[in-house]
């Protein structure tokens, strides 16, 4: 158990500080095939591009220990592009909506018609359209747009950022937040469980309390000794915390594991799960809206491909495969320690776009959630530290057991060589023992005088007379 809890004189605590699991960040984008065309109202057919493969390295910083039996760190991401493992180069163009344009529409609908006159005008300046086709590269860590500086002029505050505009532009060399955990020291059943994030106990993006709160871990390890029910995290990607289910019992390279995965309830709407009423306003089961926090702009998360979501979702857009082995997330983890073996948490970027009247760049698109591209960060304990964790957690106290058995088999006939002298050796002092008849009289008593032995020895030789 102490070596579970995090300390620096743990085994596990340099694993904690700075993950040796080879972590690959996988993302496939959606190219939308008919862009013309759905700016006429069509379906929009889409093409699944990549994977476009970024090694990930993580490592804590700042790392401080505190009185109550906690411990706060912040723990950053590093990506570096695999270009012999990805299908495709950062270089390639693939032709995407316009994610800050037509975000910015949606979200100045219920502006007045002046302010979206002027705009669609300085949109038609800048030759702004509905869709663009840009590099992989410029997605992913930004590219410089005007229309930044334009829609804070027009409407201050709107898009509370300048600079470039990416997806993962905040994600590579920054943190995930100020973690605060339990260490495990004084409770082990306590260890990682989170304390805060970024000084709150619960978030407030949500409408209900339940759903602003912080459960579970930080999502790298769990409490020992697992029971096969649920597994809660934290994700300060997704703004929430998740439950898992156990799926089933299993191994990986030897060492048994639990299948943890995820709900069909995870991304259900309020009126299909009631207790994802505070996430909402929601559309259709099997999408989450995130908008409020993420700067209030029209996007979703879901599984790859709506994957366990309503039919109505995949079948708005055209190109879309959902399937269970490519596509459910999961994470394997060693119930024992709660440490994970193998993972892969998947997730998929999604964008409400529509006509808005007023700006014209909109054209006649039909209101829908437009998948944008899904991840998969997937890692496994490989190498030395499987070997040093298969030795030290299943090979050992398996010799250990089989040992129990070998000592119980070599002791056993021992044991039955024993009773056996014992008996042989109680008949044979029988045998010996004087034979008196019933009519007998008995012998005097010994004196305190005249030792046992000495009556014995007379009585045998009375007998010897007779």
């Amino acid at each position: 158990l102490q070596n579970v809890r995090i300390d620096p004189s743990s085994i596990s605590f340099s694993m904690w500080k700075d993950i040796p699991v080879p972590f690959y960040m996988s993302v496939h984008f959606f190219e939308v095939l008919n862009p013309k065309e759905v700016l006429q109202g069509a379906k929009p057919v889409l093409n699944q591009r990549g994977p476009y493969v970024y090694r990930e390295f993580r490592y804590k910083t700042n790392i401080t220990f505190h009185d109550n039996d906690t411990v706060s760190f912040l723990e950053y991401r590093k990506l570096f592009f695999e270009p012999n493992l990805s299908n495709g180069s950062e270089e390639e163009y693939i032709v995407v909506p316009n994610i800050m344009m037509m975000g910015a529409a949606v979200m100045m609908e219920k502006l007045p018609s002046f302010v979206k006159f002027l705009l669609s005008g300085a949109l038609a300046g800048l030759k702004q359209e509905a869709f663009m086709n840009r590099t992989v590269g410029e997605i992913m860590w930004g590219y410089e747009d005007p229309l930044i500086d334009t829609i804070n002029t027009l409407v201050p505050g709107l898009i509370p950022f300048k600079g470039k505009f990416g997806l993962f532009v905040e994600l590579n060399s920054s943190n995930s937040g100020l973690f605060t955990v339990n260490t495990g020291v004084k409770d082990i059943s306590r260890v990682h469980m989170v304390d805060s994030w970024n000084g709150l106990k619960k978030v407030n993006y949500w409408r209900s309390s339940e759903c602003n709160m912080i459960n579970g871990t930080a999502g790298e390890m769990w409490p020992p000794f697992m029971s096969p029910t649920t597994l809660e995290f934290y994700s300060p990607d997704a703004c929430r915390s998740m439950t898992l289910v156990y799926e089933q019992s299993g191994e990986f390279e030897g060492v048994p594991t639990y299948r943890f995965v995820a709900p069909k309830t995870l991304f259900a709407n309020g009126t299909d799960y009631p207790p994802n009423e505070g996430f909402c306003p929601c559309m259709q089961s099997g999408v989450q809206n995130v908008s409020s926090c993420r700067l209030n702009a029209p996007m979703f998360i879901s599984h790859p491909h709506f994957y366990n979501a309503d039919p109505a979702l995949v079948n708005a857009v055209e190109g879309l495969h959902p399937s269970k082995d490519q596509h459910a997330l999961f994470l394997d983890v060693h119930p024992l320690t709660g440490i994970p073996m193998n993972c892969s948490i998947k997730l998929q970027l999604n964008m409400y776009i529509k006509q808005v009247s007023g700006i014209i760049q909109t054209g006649k698109i039909k209101p829908v959630v437009l998948p944008l591209l899904w991840f998969a960060e997937s890692g496994s304990i490989e190498g030395l530290v499987l070997k040093q964790f298969y030795t030290n957690l299943v090979l050992i106290p398996s010799l250990m057991e089989y040992l129990q058995f070998i000592f119980l088999g070599l002791s056993a006939p021992l044991i039955i060589s024993a009773a056996v002298l014992k008996a042989m050796s109680q008949r044979t002092a029988a045998e010996k023992s004087p034979r008196h008849p019933t009519t007998q009289s008995k012998p005097p008593p010994s004196s305190e005088t005249t030792p046992l032995l000495h009556d014995a020895g007379t009585l045998s030789q009375d007998d010897a007379e007779a």
